[in-house]
């Protein structure tokens, strides 16, 4: 596709020949996904349209993988062709799964362009720092903001975080490393007759829930929007970005699913119960929800969750390190990521990045409880905890979503709120007093009618919201 492009700029075209025996199978695989990646992206237009110029259309059904995706076949004239099977859900799925197909170099790197554009930063071509909003650790210090400004509260997924570029010609995974990988979704517009969504950009996390009679099930959390069909919403305040959540991406997708399951919508050749995962957007409560959250939510989750994020309400979105969002962690989990290496002699090394470049931590001690051998995680970065007790870090997980450690900031943050030590109990006696402040005594009833309305949405989904 890239190849064509380029030569419109040139004054002799030139032309691409594709070779299968019979003119269809391997054919029609390079002609539909290119009329779906520059024209349409409707699978059933795209084989129409085939159909009529190459008749007789595809040569045999069976050969249209998940989600009606065009397969090649290996042997293009003869042999039966293996059914199609949704393994998906058979095998154990883990958080550390590589999701998706890989993207060429210079599609990342257009992609990343288009990622910069989107979230109004100068454009930075080769350069793979990851541009999503993190938070910062939760301190006696920024515990203040929470009297300063309105905000909501969630719970902390202990996920994979990702940000999501919705395209015409696909749909990408944009990791910590901020490298792209194609995942086939469909993301309609309100309007079901406009098509898909176009240049939009989301971020959430990828979790995977344990639930009953199902097994595991993969889910994007989406927690927030930054972009809606090329036109950047970095300045909107949170509460509208999360609104547009629900009302551009979620519900549309809900709604033509609908339509395809009741067979509404003629031949529909899309299966959204073959996508890799669902999506829906996550939710935030009113800030006197958080005991609850903590002491009744969180234990009825299907996944696992670690704490709290603190979400001003009114904030735009900012880019890497936010520090005006916040997040606690239960004071055991506090963690920090280290860049571990064995030296000479079996010496542990143990780095953050300070500038952009490798920092030794000299006299750091790292201890592996579940007998892992060090030697064998040697150049991976390790979630560590702090072991007071003994002064020590203590491996938690190896951390194969991320090529880089913590930044030495970002470790002495951490530090300062294991120092401070803010315990479920302190924290719930603060949220209590600032809740009692007239900023949220304000906007309190406003807030209490959407909270009524989301407990409806929970009542459908059989999952009751804290209150």
């Amino acid at each position: 596709m890239m190849y064509l492009e380029r030569q419109k700029h040139t004054k002799t075209p030139k032309y691409i020949l594709v070779h299968c025996t019979h003119g269809h199978n391997r054919t029609g695989f390079m002609i539909i996904h290119y009329l779906m990646r520059t024209r349409i992206s409707c699978v059933a237009e795209a084989i129409r349209i085939f159909a009529q110029r190459r008749p007789p259309e595809w040569k045999r059904p069976s050969d249209l993988d998940l989600n009606g995706e065009a397969k090649p076949d290996d042997d293009d004239d003869n042999g039966d062709v293996s059914p199609v099977h949704n393994d998906v859900e058979e095998k154990v799925i883990t958080n550390d799964d590589v999701l998706g197909d890989a993207v060429p170099f210079d599609q990342q790197e257009a992609l990343r362009i288009v990622c910069y554009r989107l979230l109004e930063l100068p454009p930075a071509r080769g350069h793979a720092q990851f541009p999503g909003s993190h938070p910062v650790s939760l301190d006696s210090d920024n515990l203040q903001l929470l009297r300063q400004r309105y905000y909501y509260a969630t719970w902390k997924a202990d996920g994979t975080r990702y940000m999501m570029l919705i395209m015409r010609d696909g749909c990408f995974l944009i990791d910590r490393n901020f490298c792209f990988r194609r995942v086939q979704m469909r993301f309609p517009h309100r309007n079901l007759n406009e098509g898909p969504h176009d240049m939009t950009l989301i971020d959430g996390e990828m979790i995977i829930d344990t639930v009953p009679d199902s097994g595991l099930k993969r889910r994007y959390l989406a927690y927030d929007l930054m972009a809606l069909d090329s036109v950047s919403k970095t300045k909107l305040p949170f509460s509208e970005r999360w609104r547009l959540i629900e009302d551009e991406i979620i519900r549309p997708r809900h709604n033509e699913r609908k339509l395809f399951e009741s067979g509404s919508k003629s031949n529909p050749m899309y299966k959204y119960d073959m996508e890799l995962f669902s999506a829906r957007r996550k939710d935030f409560w009113l800030l006197h929800t958080a005991k609850r959250v903590l002491k009744e939510f969180i234990p009825s989750l299907c996944h696992d969750a670690d704490g709290l994020i603190f979400q001003g309400w009114d904030d735009p979105y900012v880019t890497r390190t936010h520090e005006g969002l916040l997040k606690w962690k239960y004071p055991e989990m506090n963690s920090v990521d280290f860049l571990f290496e064995v030296g000479n002699d079996n010496r542990q090394l143990v780095f953050l990045y300070e500038r952009g470049k490798k920092k030794l931590m000299d006299g750091s001690r790292m201890v592996f409880p579940n007998g892992e051998d060090p030697s064998s995680i040697s150049g991976r970065i390790v979630e560590c905890s702090w072991n007071k007790e003994q002064q020590c870090w203590v491996c938690m997980r190896v951390r194969f979503d991320k090529s880089t450690p913590n930044d030495i900031n970002t470790y002495r943050k951490v530090m300062r709120s294991i120092t401070d030590n803010i315990t479920e109990d302190k924290l719930l006696e603060e949220i209590t007093e600032i809740i009692s402040l007239p900023m949220y005594a304000d906007r309190k009833k406003a807030d209490e009618r959407m909270a009524h309305a989301k407990m409806a949405q929970h009542r459908r989904r059989g999952q009751m919201p804290p209150q």
